[in-house]
């Protein structure tokens, strides 16, 4: 797998997921050993996003897990519904 591979699968995902897909963002670092991406969401859109009792966010850690075991690494995906461009600010 190519680098930002895990991004574009969490990103496409999210992308579908959401009524607004231009809102969504996605950021990917290494921290400790370990790939941390992290989804932002548009306000409104977490619910979406995390499913009833947690089961979409579960599902989307699974794929993300399985991407980063594909090209070798550990990754942890967190939801944020923090607007990104708010963080750019």
């Amino acid at each position: 797998m190519s680098d930002g591979s895990i991004r574009a699968v969490v990103e496409v995902l999210a992308k579908a997921l959401t009524d607004r897909p231009n809102e969504v963002h996605v950021t990917e670092t290494e921290q400790r050993g370990a790939t941390l991406v992290e989804l932002y969401v548009g306000a409104g859109e977490i619910g979406r996003v995390v499913g009833k009792q947690g089961r979409t966010a579960a599902a989307l850690r699974t794929l993300a897990s399985a991407a980063g075991e594909k090209a070798g690494r550990t990754v942890t995906l967190e939801i944020r519904d923090t607007p990104f461009d708010s963080l750019k600010r």
